[in-house]
């Protein structure tokens, strides 16, 4: 039975299309809707209207539901319409009229609010903690190749002298910026919306605070409308964190991609992570680096989704709002899987010094001689037009030494990587997420006890 329906039955056809597919996306939430259920019962107990043995009642078979679910005997069907409906049938079905208690004062608005941010919160560690790995891992590779020298680009063409240090040490700390997006986003969203209901509140003395500190949540989302408001919200700044680090794994990919077609030969991919073609019997194909290149265009989408569905949308609840579910949970799926493959890869990604030194042509050196003749008083337009009247075909140019190319102790030189620096900005990030991990899984022990049905 579905946890709105009276006595009319519902058209079959419009029915189907309001449920669509939630009941299928909430198969990722059951644990997140028990814990929910759980969490709104012990302030069930304290306001009074729950006694301790049916408490206990409640916890023991939210226990079962985890438990069973996770042996892919509970799953949330059509007939549910979605995971709160199945896990009160449930309780009712198990317990009678203790587990038909659990609904007082709460509605699905606040439940579904309560139950993705607890999902999102749980992704946005992993991949925090993801990302750091993966930057960690880049700025290994940047401190091996320091020296190695090779062409910067511009305009996809050949520039200035740079160093494959300097490349990975680029897309380090890149990532180190976007986990910085993802501790703000995470920061936002850690505000539990339980007890606002559809949006109003309830007349009942539900202790928030407490259903707030027992799921783990940094605090509570004061106003019971705003709450309701923030749905999208909050998705699209999760999302639009989310798409920071895909875009910077885009740019790393679409880097590596090229860099390791034979025609350069800067980089070298582990054959164990390369494809082959059906007819063409040489080919090792960078397939992981193309999809996460157009992987990074499916999160910006579903941001796009999100950000679309919910503009203009006037205050309160609406049924648009179950649109946002499928953006988000595909949003953090999408980025977690993309950050998990992209640190293997990296981690297999050599570097090959000898053909980044071959394509150094001495033209690339033409800026940095015109700037040697400007520290010694030619005005700087003057040695521009001198260095390039040996271009092309004139008097050839010096190649200098690297000593004489790099200042690691001037900051805008290639040879400053900052990688001290970065590490240690690295290292603080981290401790803050494992920080944040300690907190909610402290926060799930106490709640479940011994049997922690958490995450």
């Amino acid at each position: 039975m579905k946890l709105w329906q009276k006595q009319t039955k519902l058209d079959a056809a419009v029915e189907a299309f309001t449920v669509d597919d939630d009941w299928e996306l909430d198969n990722q939430l059951v644990w997140a809707d028990a814990a929910t259920n759980l969490a709104h019962a012990h302030a069930l107990q304290k306001a009074g209207l729950l006694s301790a043995e049916e408490l206990q009642a409640i916890k023991g078979a939210l226990q079962q539901v985890v438990s069973l679910h996770a042996q892919g005997l509970f799953p949330v069907k059509p007939e549910d319409e979605d995971v709160h409906t199945a896990v009160e049938n449930f309780l009712t079905e198990e317990l009678g009229e203790t587990g038909a208690k659990i609904h007082a004062g709460k509605s699905r608005n606040d439940q579904v609010l309560c139950d993705t941010r607890l999902h999102a919160k749980k992704e946005l560690l992993a991949i925090g903690l993801g990302t750091v790995a993966l930057a960690n891992a880049l700025a290994v590779l940047a401190g091996q190749h320091e020296k190695t020298l090779m062409p910067g680009y511009t305009h996809s063409r050949k520039a200035m002298p740079s160093t494959l240090g300097l490349w990975f040490a680029a897309h380090a700390e890149a990532l180190a910026d976007d986990v910085e997006g993802l501790l703000q986003a995470l920061a936002l969203i850690d505000q539990c919306p339980l007890g606002s209901a559809a949006g109003y509140g309830s007349q009942l003395p539900l202790d928030r605070e407490l259903e707030a500190k027992l799921l783990g949540f940094a605090g509570v989302q004061n106003n019971v409308l705003y709450a309701q408001n923030s749905r999208g919200k909050f998705e699209a700044v999760v999302l639009a964190a989310l798409q920071q680090v895909m875009l910077d794994l885009g740019k790393l990919s679409a880097d590596a991609i090229l860099f390791s077609m034979p025609e350069f030969g800067f980089l070298s991919l582990p054959e164990k992570f390369c494809t082959g073609s059906s007819i063409m019997p040489q080919k090792k194909n960078p397939d992981v680096f193309e999809l996460l290149r157009g992987k990074a265009s499916v999160v910006g989408a579903c941001l796009f989704q999100v950000a679309n569905l919910v503009a203009g949308l006037p205050s309160g609840y609406h049924r648009d709002y179950q649109l946002t579910k499928e953006p988000l949970l595909k949003g953090l799926k999408t980025a977690r899987e993309a950050v998990s493959v992209a640190l293997s890869v990296v981690q297999g990604l050599k570097g090959n010094p000898a053909a980044c030194l071959a394509a150094c042509s001495p033209e690339i050196f033409s800026a940095w001689q015109a700037l040697e003749s400007a520290k010694k008083g030619v005005p700087f337009r003057s040695a521009y037009q001198e260095t390039a009247k040996k271009l092309p075909g004139g008097k050839p140019l010096l190649v200098p030494a690297f000593s004489e190319l790099f200042n690691a102790k001037l900051l805008g030189s290639p040879a400053a990587l900052g990688l001290p620096q970065l590490k240690e900005k690295l290292s603080a990030k981290e401790k803050s997420l494992e920080e944040k991990s300690r907190v909610l899984a402290s926060a799930w022990k106490k709640l479940w006890g011994k049997t922690h049905a958490g995450p």
